[in-house]
């Protein structure tokens, strides 16, 4: 069975990252959220903790190799931070980590070394569609084989960077399985519309994305039909810590709330109903955190991790809204105030039941 003690590796890359999310992300974030804009200037300083380039083998650039725990573990103190800066410092990782996975040798020399560099690239996917009964397993999205590519056809929702990266990785239904194609922007036929107005993740750039004959040769296909199991749970994995990251923001700065409200004599943390509730939301991050664990553990065994990482996304996604709720309520009235936090974390925290495949690790 997995082990809980971090390796000195990953406790130093934790402390980094943690450090990262506590000065910057943090910092940034209410201003980030009321301007729906990251400033590139904290993109560019979460680019030099070099986490994606940590995660790729030398031959292609980095230096480092893959370990969905170490993802784990990076991603919740990001989104501790912020999520919708979280979000941004994973997504180059939407093309890079399912190339390393899935791609064909040509494709990962001439897609990863662009991921492992310096500055801050980003990367994007294109997997949601637009209808409640969505399933990654049956998209309504279609390749079909067409003069040595595919044309592509379908409509995608909630794609992050769509407009700034340079590669997105579409999923579509190609030769009845879900495969996924490499689509460089610009290419005739991928249309790009604009910014979606969510109710949450407002600093992160969402886009609607149309595929209208769109042609992709066929070296740029991703043969993700066998690995496309593996890819969906390494993002439920970083989804599940992103969630805990979220929640447990939400408990600390409640917490601390509850500690220096002083009411009718005494902080309100000694009255046994918000004691209580800070006690349980501590439990539910608790147990949410070690299902991520496993799921991620999982993974670095060599698994498929379907049922952990599904079981890790769907307890955490109904733990971080409960989380990020409950803060909200320990605040009261301030808590309804946006010069507090925690009214942005529960619109965050409940991005994480409608999203998939926005982030992975």
């Amino acid at each position: 069975m997995f082990g809980f003690e971090p390796t000195a590796e990953q406790k130093t890359l934790v402390d980094s990252v943690r450090r990262f999310a506590s000065r910057q992300l943090r910092a940034a974030a209410h201003d980030a959220d009321e301007r729906a804009d990251l400033p590139s200037a904290l993109l560019e300083a979460g680019a030099e903790l070099a986490l994606l380039p940590a995660s790729l083998p030398e031959t292609y650039g980095g230096f480092g190799e893959r370990s969905a725990v170490t993802g784990a573990l990076f991603a919740e103190e990001l989104a501790w931070g912020d999520l919708s800066g979280a979000l941004a410092m994973l997504a180059p990782g939407l093309v890079a980590l399912p190339v390393l996975l899935a791609g064909t040798e040509a494709q990962k020399r001439e897609i990863l070394p662009a991921y492992c560099g310096e500055r801050y690239v980003p990367g994007s996917a294109a997997l949601l569609e637009p209808r409640y009964d969505f399933d990654p397993r049956a998209l309504q999205t279609t390749a079909v084989r067409s003069n040595g590519g595919y044309r592509l056809q379908g409509t995608k929702c909630n794609v992050p960077f769509a407009a700034e990266a340079e590669w997105t990785l579409v999923y579509a239904a190609a030769e009845g399985a879900s495969s996924g194609f490499l689509v460089r922007r610009g290419t005739e036929g991928l249309h790009v519309g604009e910014r979606e107005r969510n109710m949450g993740l407002r600093a992160l750039p969402l886009y609607k994305v149309e595929l209208r004959d769109c042609f992709v040769p066929a070296d740029q296909r991703l043969e993700v039909t066998g690995g496309l199991e593996r890819i969906l749970s390494a993002s439920r994995v970083a989804l599940g810590a992103l969630a805990v990251g979220q929640a447990r923001a939400a408990y600390d700065y409640a917490l601390e709330y509850a500690k220096s409200r002083v009411a009718f004599g005494e902080a309100i943390a000694q009255r046994q109903a918000i004691a209580f509730t800070l006690a349980e939301m501590a439990t539910e991050i608790e147990a949410a955190r070690l299902l991520v664990w496993e799921a991620a553990w999982t993974l670095d065994e060599g698994g498929d991790g379907v049922r952990e990482a599904l079981l890790a996304k769907t307890f955490a996604d109904d733990m971080a809204l409960a989380v990020t709720d409950r803060a909200v309520q320990i605040l009261g009235g301030h808590g309804y105030i946006r010069d507090h936090p925690v009214e942005m974390w529960l619109r965050n925290g409940r991005a994480f039941a409608v999203m998939e495949g926005i982030a992975i690790v």
